[in-house]
């Protein structure tokens, strides 16, 4: 796989792409015996269609709450957060794990894997939760994981793949959809540096090649450097990194 791609200018001063994500005074806090923490305070965030954003900060700052709140798996306490305009959290929950299936795909550092069903089989699972055609979804699973470099290895249990194997039908699972936005928490972390660097130049691939937009929380600086465009999560807010 070739490295080329993390040179590319990702997010220009006048981006010509269409604004994906925005949200404004978002925040989260949580309840403890101890009192409030707030997490998030009144964060503004941007992304544009196919941008590449690295998410830097200290253990605990609250990297994956931000995460888990863009990808709609927490609710925010106040603020809000537009998906092409639509407030996502104004859906009702049905319409809202619908939009979570077809818009978003996740990648995190443990993989979430079914061990019991093949690679193939994995993948396969996103469109079968929305009731798509099995034959269909199956030819889809197949090319995502040829695209991954997968192929050889699509009938076997997940249980039996090595790491950096499982982490490639992790990306394959998130991206079978076709979905705008890629959320990944630490996509590298359990992985050794010559893995961990396979799997940042096939999110990067990826990315150029159906220009699906990446957010990606990570403590890799390098990582951050190939992303292009890295923010740091600094008293509940996102400014720039270095």
């Amino acid at each position: 796989m070739s490295d080329e791609v993390a040179g590319l200018p990702v997010q220009p001063a006048e981006s010509p792409q269409p604004l994906l994500l925005q949200t404004r005074g978002l925040c989260k806090s949580f309840q403890t015996g101890e009192g409030r923490i707030e997490v998030l305070r009144d964060l503004d965030f941007d992304l544009h269609a196919g941008d590449r954003v690295a998410i830097l900060g200290q253990s605990g700052v609250g990297k994956s709450t931000l995460l888990h709140v863009l990808g709609t798996l927490d609710k925010p306490t106040s603020g809000s957060v537009e998906f092409e305009g639509v407030d996502v959290f104004t859906r009702a929950p049905d319409d809202l794990a619908r939009f979570r299936n077809e818009a978003l795909g996740f990648v995190f550092q443990f993989h979430h894997l079914l061990p019991e069903f093949t690679a193939l089989e994995n993948v396969m699972m996103p469109g079968l939760l929305r009731g798509l055609a099995a034959k269909d979804m199956r030819e889809r699973a197949a090319a995502m994981l040829e695209e991954v470099e997968l192929s050889h290895r699509r009938n076997h249990p997940v249980g039996k793949l090595s790491g950096g194997e499982r982490q490639r039908v992790a990306v394959a699972r998130a991206l079978v959809m076709s979905p705008p936005l890629l959320l990944a928490d630490e996509p590298t972390g359990n992985l050794d540096p010559e893995t961990g660097g396979r799997i940042e130049t096939l999110l990067l691939r990826l990315n150029e090649r159906h220009g699906t937009a990446l957010v990606v929380v990570t403590h890799n600086n390098k990582l951050a450097q190939r992303l292009g465009h890295a923010l740091e999560l600094v008293d509940g807010q996102l400014c720039a990194s270095g």
